[in-house]
């Protein structure tokens, strides 16, 4: 075990040689190194968000787990935030990330992909983000290219300001950044009225029919993450996949490039590409709007 300062804090990293991607010989020492060198990129996509931990002590060849409570052998100054989801779950301590130490100290716990939520901790229960998930049918990215630009055009007519990401995994997300006043049920209610929208326009492409065997090939339009509780993975996390995927925002004119597929940036390739190019989503909340003025255009 060897001490580490990053920033304030100090950090116990252990088994740093543990491989962690089988496949691509990627270590625990290279996911540290890859969460503390994108802190500054990624932790603005974090701030006062509660976070669930998909983790993998034993690397990807293993059974992972997710976790939503704060673990009691974290350390005191590893924030957490307290919240009440009803029911059988009642209170849950999320982690929260604000800071490189918090980062590293979670990949050092073999948490290799971060989950947020889409509203911040001053208003938990208004999100700031509304997500539609984009996953192929049949592996039909061409489908899901095509269907994220009918859903920014929809956002954009209600006065919404788009944003695209590679989910790291199969497909897409496109988000939208709100002013953190209203509910989540509001906002998924929106997003769901859009969906039906966009799916009465497109009927021979788009879905919002949840029963798989009712889809017949269309996309389906998935905006249950826009409900109290869930999360999106973070823009910039890797994914516990094979060449490990990381989750990447994109300019629009991108979805032109005939090679873009959900897991083309990787731990292995993501430094280039900022190296040359600045975070697309780095201003995205500076174009916030009210989900009253979308849900007005709406009707």
């Amino acid at each position: 075990m060897t001490r580490q300062t990053f920033g304030k804090h100090a950090v116990d990293l252990s088994h740093l040689d543990k491989i962690l991607f089988p496949d691509d010989e990627f270590t625990k020492e290279d996911l540290v190194t890859y969460y503390d060198k994108m802190a500054k990129v990624m932790l603005p996509h974090l701030k006062e968000r509660p976070l669930t931990l998909h983790r993998f002590p034993d690397g990807i060849g293993t059974s992972g787990f997710f976790q939503q409570n704060r673990a009691d052998h974290f350390p005191d100054w590893l924030q957490g935030l307290d919240i009440d989801h009803g029911g059988k779950t009642g209170h849950v301590e999320h982690v929260i990330a604000n800071d490189r130490a918090s980062l590293v100290y979670l990949a050092n716990q073999g948490a290799i992909t971060l989950h947020r939520w889409l509203s911040q901790q001053a208003a938990s229960e208004c999100p700031n983000l509304m997500v539609f998930d984009l996953d192929p049918p049949e592996g039909d990215f061409e489908l899901v290219r095509e269907g994220a630009r009918w859903v920014a055009e929809g956002m954009r007519d209600l006065g919404a300001s788009p944003h695209v990401m590679t989910t790291g995994s199969e497909g897409l997300h496109v988000v939208a950044p709100l002013r953190p006043d209203a509910s989540f049920d509001d906002v998924r209610q929106l997003a769901q009225k859009l969906a039906t929208r966009l799916a009465e326009q497109y009927p021979e492409k788009l879905t919002t029919e949840q029963r798989i065997n009712q889809r017949h090939g269309r996309l389906y339009l998935d905006v249950l993450r826009n409900a109290f509780g869930q999360t999106a993975v973070a823009p910039y996390s890797v994914r516990a996949k094979p060449g490990a995927p990381v989750a990447t925002p994109l300019d629009w004119s991108e979805l032109d490039d005939r090679k873009l597929h959900p897991q083309r940036y990787t731990l292995g390739n993501i430094q280039r590409r900022l190296a040359k190019k600045e975070d697309p989503w780095a201003s995205m909340h500076r174009h916030a709007v009210k989900p009253s003025k979308l849900a007005n255009a709406l009707e």
